[in-house]
């Protein structure tokens, strides 16, 4: 059984950081492509950290990484906005089967004063 659980979210001020972790099991993690989205009430769901190219919104804000041998990705966030605050949700694509992609179960960030 394929799992992604994600943590590390919570209520932070404006200017603040979290580091949100993914822990994978059930899959050969090294073979899939880790992401990191999120999702704000009433909007879509949004892809925020690829590996090769962040959204604009968080470009030298956000930083993600990967520890293979942990199974584990990480979204490490820095000058946290208002705008900022969303669900966010680890995602696994294969590299190269990429029909299969897993979701975790997403983490609040919630970003105020």
């Amino acid at each position: 059984q394929v799992q992604l659980v994600e943590s590390g979210g919570g209520l932070v001020p404006p200017g603040g950081s979290l580091r949100l972790s993914c822990v994978a099991s059930g899959i050969t993690f090294s073979s899939y492509i880790m992401s990191w989205y999120r999702q704000a009430p009433g909007k879509e769901r949004e892809l925020v950290a690829p590996t090769t190219d962040y959204a604009d919104s968080v470009k030298g804000r956000f930083t993600i990484s990967r520890d293979n041998a942990k199974n584990t990705v990480y979204l490490q966030m820095n000058s946290l906005k208002p705008e900022d605050t969303a669900v966010y949700y680890c995602h696994a694509a294969h590299a190269t089967f990429r029909w299969r992609i897993y979701w975790g179960q997403g983490t609040q960030v919630t970003v105020s004063s």
